[in-house]
């Protein structure tokens, strides 16, 4: 498992890109989805292991299983990327003095860059438990975290524009419902112990 230390994350600036027009929303508005866990869900859950055994057969689909964690001011995310017959990647990412929200967008953006870059993928699915901190990348207004959806915005533009057929599913699967694949990734993240290597850098 790749393992780093102190990850620096500035805060705020504004992109050009999300002006109206350049806006993910507005080139690729059907190259994604979202699958919140509302009302039922046993079907929602029954629909998201439909999606990965789907996905898990086929040679053009990667699926990503994230979380983050924080503990005694480190965060702690992770990222398992599984694409049909090769081994799982496994990336670990700490960084001290960081909002949840900060740690569950870098996680993001560190397993959709894992699995863009088999140039096969076509489908990617996403599964977190942080779905409304997903939405933030496809936020055009002002926010403290555009530098984070930022370079997501930028891989996602350069996978859709890649082939029509290129898409992303992003599921909601929260921790209490206790769905293997994410309960697996969920308590890694809780169980962690943090032993920073420069304990004295901050973000």
């Amino acid at each position: 498992m790749d393992d780093k230390h102190n990850k620096f994350f500035p805060s705020f600036f504004f992109n050009n890109k999300f002006k109206a027009g350049n806006r993910i929303v507005d080139i690729f508005p059907d190259y994604f989805y979202f699958y919140s866990c509302i009302s039922n869900i046993k079907k929602h859950i029954k629909n998201l292991e439909k999606t990965i055994l789907k996905a898990s057969s086929n040679l053009f689909s990667s699926i990503v299983v994230l979380d983050a964690s924080i503990k005694n001011q480190v965060a702690t995310s992770i990222s398992h990327i599984q694409s049909f017959d090769k081994p799982v990647i496994k990336t670990l990412h700490r960084a001290i003095n960081i909002t949840t929200t900060e740690a569950e967008l870098f996680a993001i953006q560190c397993g959709i860059n894992q699995a863009v870059t088999n140039s096969n993928i076509k489908h990617i699915v996403v599964i977190t438990d942080s779905l409304y901190i997903v939405r933030k990348i496809f936020n055009s207004s002002s926010h403290p975290y555009q530098i984070h959806s930022t370079a997501i915005f930028t891989e996602l533009r350069e996978f859709f524009s890649k082939d029509s057929q290129n898409h992303i599913e992003f599921w909601d699967c929260l921790s209490n419902q206790h769905w293997a694949l994410h309960q697996m990734v969920d308590n890694k993240t809780k169980n962690m112990v943090s032993t920073l290597l420069f304990s004295c850098k901050s973000s």
